[in-house]
């Protein structure tokens, strides 16, 4: 009993060991005790940590009660395609995903349900409806898919699991945090990555940038359709959207561009990956002296970078810095060019 002195663990930790101290288990049930005894006892350093960051006691208990490891939640972690060498995908398919007719049509009638609160989140955040509403299209599909995992359970075991124990441990803390705010236990459901509501925050971006859209003292982006779009906008704003700019356009280049000319020198210090595949930054007018022609109106002093997703005379991009913006969502140059891009049909 020194390791649970050391742990103190919980009583229902206690009764789960308890209750396994008959005779020997099979080898089988033998691991997945001792694996529930570990994540046990890591839960109680995590609800320690919490308890020094102020979270109450009863709270504490009550996110925690019950909670059990979850090896779907790992299985589903580790199936996660990672960098794969050679050419990246072809954009066309997750394009046709992504932005299709249901989803566009979606937003559009999301527009209509959302006329009478989104010029007043315009104004007060500077980021157009058909940006918010479109997240809100690929994240959720307008909040028909949301997640039934207990995030609890699932952040918990993310942390216990260690790969990226720091991200997940912090995202469990900032979970019970919630609770201890006040948000109902029973709205604590999401995706197996701990995101959640319809715009798939993350705990700590919840606590951070969730906003009650409608002033009746409940920042609800699981059921309520203003303080969604007032949270998502805020998350723009906070990530440094410029008003009256667009994400990007798309453009011409001309047969004789020189590409190799406009390779960028310097790293990204932030999604190097994705950055990579982007010009150097010049402006509109810059660009149009070299040939590139935009198809959409933006601004001849704009910096932008050039982007062509399925390589040359397959489709080009001038992006703007408020795609860097769409990029803080999800870091995907795939994810970023879909949002914008639906969010252009959504407001056709």
């Amino acid at each position: 009993m020194k390791l649970l002195r050391i742990l103190h663990l919980s009583a229902p930790a206690l009764a789960l060991v308890a209750a396994f101290s008959g005779p020997a288990a099979p080898v089988g049930a033998q691991v997945e005790l001792d694996q529930q005894q570990a994540f046990l006892g890591y839960v109680e350093l995590l609800a320690a940590r919490a308890r020094g960051e102020g979270v109450r006691e009863a709270t504490i208990s009550r996110m925690t009660a019950g909670l059990s490891y979850n090896p779907r939640v790992i299985a589903l972690d580790r199936a996660q395609p990672g960098s794969t060498p050679g050419s990246p995908p072809a954009f066309a398919p997750y394009y046709r995903d992504h932005v299709d007719a249901a989803r566009i049509a979606g937003g559009r009638a999301s527009l209509v349900a959302s006329a009478g609160i989104i010029p007043r989140i315009e104004a007060e955040y500077g980021v157009p409806a058909k940006i918010v509403t479109a997240i809100w299209g690929h994240e959720t599909n307008y909040g028909r898919y949301k997640g039934d995992f207990d995030l609890a359970r699932s952040l918990a075991t993310l942390a216990y699991e260690g790969r990226r124990r720091e991200l997940f441990a912090d995202e469990f803390v900032a979970l019970l945090k919630m609770a201890d705010r006040g948000v109902p236990r029973e709205r604590l459901y999401g995706s197996w990555a701990g995101a959640f509501g319809n715009p798939q925050f993350l705990p700590s971006v919840y606590l951070r940038l969730a906003r009650d859209g409608d002033g009746d003292g409940d920042a609800d982006i699981w059921n309520d359709r203003a303080d969604t779009l007032a949270s998502i906008a805020n998350y723009f704003r906070d990530a440094g959207w410029r008003r009256g700019e667009p994400w990007g356009v798309r453009a011409s280049i001309p047969a004789t561009f020189d590409r190799l000319a406009m390779t960028p020198r310097l790293d990204a210090p932030s999604c190097p990956r994705v950055h990579v595949r982007h010009s150097v930054w010049k402006t509109v007018g810059e660009w149009r002296a070299l040939g590139v022609v935009p198809q959409a109106a933006i601004g001849e002093r704009t910096q932008a970078a050039l982007f062509e997703p399925d390589g040359p005379g397959n489709g080009a991009f001038l992006l703007t810095g408020n795609y860097r913006v769409i990029l803080h969502y999800n870091c995907s140059n795939y994810y970023a060019l879909s949002v914008g891009l639906l969010a252009d049909e959504i407001a056709r």
